[in-house]
């Protein structure tokens, strides 16, 4: 295969490659915010296979071989279709790997990027095998939301390095260093959102802009962010109760509140730039979108529909943020 035919599918499967990607994303945000990220108990199959049974045969062995739980096909298939979706972007990802050190003189990007980008997708398996072996661990569900976050980021960086435009002479190192912080402070508030999720703490408080008609409910932080814990309970085995639930939404508010500040103040100051300014108009209006959907979330009681294009604002609000530090950083050539 010649150099240039090896490049440019580098090229194709690296921007096929992030558009799966947050395909991932947000398939993986609709499976667990329809309560399907049990829906098979086992993995990498369903129920010993690698369908969902449906049969009548199919399911009476599913249920002798698991006989603690009930087969429910529409829950399954959802997991299932999202594991297919995962497993192809392994593919792509260990293609981009092989391709990347063979072409590692002429793509724009180090090899060793696409490394990481392969060791993080079986991480990310891992993590895949963990939220249904240890039952929705938050912890667990978790890192698996900021692996597939992170690597869609990466993605998006390796595709727009190899397609995107770019101009870099008039930003300094310290304004890079403000746009390089904003993708910090948006992982960050992704994290607040994921842990809030997971811990099923998003109706903790259901009035707006207070929480229980106070600014400063009542709340138990260390519970709420005790890390090594089981779904639904306190660091000490007993029940999660609300005040620890209401902290962790708390919490949540005001890192939106943050990041609002923050992604707005970096969005403003990109319009004044002709290379970026296009995007930090995406950026500013995605930002208002993803503060709409958070209150009508609260007000609407979560409905599945708006709670996952409220993942999906924050997984296109990382692509654009990743897209806007690729356009003023020098390519490697």
């Amino acid at each position: 295969m010649g150099r240039l035919v090896v490049m440019a599918w580098f090229k194709r499967i690296s921007l096929m490659a992030a558009i799966t990607a947050l395909c991932v994303v947000v398939l993986g945000a609709y499976v667990r915010l329809s309560d399907a990220g049990l829906g098979c108990p086992d993995w990498p199959g369903c129920f010993g296979t690698l369908t969902v049974p449906e049969s009548e045969s199919a399911i009476a062995h599913a249920q002798t071989v698991f006989p603690d739980k009930v087969v429910e096909s529409g829950k399954a298939w959802k997991e299932m279709i999202h594991r297919y979706v995962a497993g192809t972007l392994g593919l792509m990802v260990l293609w981009l790997f092989v391709l990347g050190w063979k072409q590692r003189r002429e793509i724009h990007t180090s090899p060793w990027l696409t490394t990481f980008l392969l060791g993080l997708i079986v991480f990310q398996a891992a993590l895949g095998m963990w939220t249904v072996t240890l039952l929705l661990k938050p912890v667990i569900v978790s890192a698996h939301l900021l692996g597939g976050m992170t690597t869609m980021a990466i993605l998006m960086w390796v595709a727009h390095r190899h397609w995107g435009t770019f101009q870099v002479e008039r930003f300094s190192g310290k304004k890079k260093v403000w746009f390089r912080l904003g993708l910090l402070v948006l992982f960050c508030q992704i994290f607040l959102g994921g842990w809030t999720s997971t811990n099923y703490a998003a109706l903790a408080c259901t009035d707006f802009p207070t929480c229980h008609g106070n600014w400063l409910p009542a709340m138990d932080f260390k519970d709420a962010f005790h890390m090594v814990r089981e779904l639904g309970q306190s660091a000490t085995g007993g029940s999660l109760m609300l005040d620890s639930l209401t902290a962790i939404q708390w919490t949540h508010r005001v890192g939106a509140v943050i990041t609002l500040i923050y992604l707005g103040f970096l969005g403003v100051v990109g319009l004044r730039y002709h290379a970026i300014r296009y995007w930090c108009a995406a950026l500013l209006a995605l930002l208002l979108a993803q503060v709409s959907l958070g209150i009508a979330n609260l007000i609407l009681h979560l409905p599945t529909v708006l709670a996952v294009a409220h993942n999906a604002g924050a997984a296109t609000l990382m692509a654009t943020l990743v897209i806007i530090n690729s356009k003023i950083t020098t390519r490697r050539t």
